[in-house]
């Protein structure tokens, strides 16, 4: 094994060892509890932001409402009620409208409302100056609204209290109940966060063990089946489309192996059997030259061809089984040319004329002229001549035996060979053109086989993918036959 092949088995071994380890029920549950988890999360945050954004824009439409009722109340005189003190109109109008209210000038210091009578530290309002003109320069309006530092603020410029440089009036709402909703709304969210994923952890196990269970079911099967138990039946609870698709496609696997398992099972006993017979006459007629006739010619003769005869059905059985095989596995190739097979037939055919002179054997031809078709010469004569002599085998006491070539359409025509034999059971047909299939009916067979030449009819044909098939009459006979397609 060289160094890439080393690596490739490591890296496979390694691979398996990691999904040992890891079933399709941990990977559902993972992956349906972190999809929960994300998406509870993604709300949360979500949520979160919407409320913050909908309560901070509703504060600033609520403070530039309130900005401007304070602004024109402030550009106007007070009510009499207030007997012209503007300091408590302010107070009022902040009271009323449940905002901070203050009257700046340009460098910040606080003209309204006045503490230090009170000996308060005077709040420094520069660099809040600063920023309110600098929103004012930017937005080229009379006033502005902006977020501040957890407040709102809506500023203008105004002239009051008699000062005649630069004046402003700067209204602020806090933001501390957004900041206390947001904290409510994600405590509440936490808690609901928890509540879905705990929830979402048992429904996830539990659908995972339902979508898994129909998969943990087929594979106890599927390790009976292994096994050598052929009546395990992949069906359960109906799980879906898909697993009644499954459970049947895994029912025709169990029944094809199961077939398989019993034509192998039966080709050991056949071929034992075929194998045992002729090595035991091998045996028993070289004993006798060695102990009996090894001084007569004659015996020692007769006894010779004996075993040269079972010599040859071995190897004629063994060949058989080779072809079978490389055919059914794709080894052998097709070596396809076109043929004459007219021609070809009629040869075929008269390899069977000694039985005519010997044994009484009628042939009858019905074969049409210049038929073509691009075929393995070799495989299909092989076919032909299989069919032929089975018919000749299995016909009946008249011990006729049809052969016809006729065309059957524009590009096709057909090769039939047909006997007058017993017939062949309904039962029977669909195991014909199996290995060591045999007739119930027993004759006595002008044509040696080695009981393979049905099934590699089949396999040839199969690799050429040509139609064929078999219609049969009890009493009437039978009658196989090919559809070539002609060139």
């Amino acid at each position: 094994m060289d160094g890439q092949s080393a690596k490739r088995v490591k890296n496979k071994r390694n691979y398996r060892r990691r999904q040992r380890g890891t079933s399709i029920y941990f990977l559902l549950w993972a992956t349906f509890s972190a999809l929960a988890l994300v998406i509870v999360l993604l709300f949360a945050i979500g949520l979160r932001v919407i409320t913050v954004q909908t309560y901070k824009n509703e504060a600033a439409r609520e403070l530039s409402e309130k900005g401007k009722g304070i602004e024109r109340a402030v550009r106007t005189d007070p009510p009499e009620v207030f007997g012209g003190n503007r300091s408590e109109y302010l107070r009022y109008l902040s009271t009323s409208f449940d905002v901070s209210i203050f009257i700046l000038d340009g460098e910040g210091d606080v003209l309204f409302p006045r503490t230090p009578d009170s000996g308060e530290a005077e709040l420094d309002f520069a660099d809040k100056v600063q920023t309110l003109k600098a929103q004012l320069l930017v937005s080229e309006t009379p006033s502005v609204i902006y977020e501040g530092e957890k407040e709102y603020v809506y500023g203008t410029q105004v002239s009051l209290y008699g000062v005649e440089a630069e004046t402003y009036l700067y209204v602020v709402k806090s933001l501390g109940l957004v900041e206390a909703a947001a904290e409510q709304v994600a405590l509440r969210t936490t808690f609901i966060a928890v509540f879905v994923f705990v929830l979402a952890f048992a429904v996830s196990s539990a659908v995972s063990g339902w979508l898994t269970k129909p998969i943990s079911e087929m594979t106890k099967k599927a390790k009976l089946l292994a096994g050598g138990d052929f009546n395990v039946d992949f069906h359960g609870a109906d799980y879906g489309q898909e697993m009644v698709e499954l459970a049947d496609t895994l029912n025709f696997a169990r029944d094809e192996i199961s077939k398989v398992d019993h034509m192998q099972k039966e080709l050991i006993a056949n071929v034992s059997h075929d194998f045992k017979t002729p090595l035991t006459m091998i045996k028993g007629y070289a004993s006798m030259i060695m102990e009996i006739s090894g001084d007569i010619p004659e015996k020692r003769n007769k006894h010779a061809q004996v075993i040269i005869d079972e010599t040859d059905r071995l190897a004629s059985l063994v060949a058989d089984v080779l072809d079978l095989s490389k055919l059914r596995s794709g080894l052998q190739e097709l070596k396809t040319s076109i043929v004459d097979m007219s021609a070809y037939t009629r040869e075929i055919v008269d390899r069977f004329a000694y039985l005519c002179e010997s044994q009484g054997y009628t042939l009858s031809l019905d074969i049409e002229e210049g038929l073509f078709a691009e075929v393995d010469e070799l495989k299909i004569g092989q076919a032909i001549y299989s069919l032929v002599g089975n018919a000749v085998n299995y016909t009946g006491e008249d011990k006729t035996v049809f052969v016809a070539l006729k065309r059957t359409g524009e590009q096709t025509f057909r090769f039939l060979v047909r006997d007058t034999g017993a017939g062949i059971k309904k039962e029977e047909l669909a195991t014909i053109w199996e290995r060591y299939y045999r007739s119930s009916e027993m004759h006595k067979r002008p044509v040696k086989g080695t009981g393979l030449g049905l099934s590699i009819v089949k396999a040839v044909l199969q690799r050429h993918g040509l139609r064929f098939g078999v219609e049969s009459e009890i009493g009437r006979g039978s009658t196989f036959y090919i559809d070539f397609i002609s060139v």
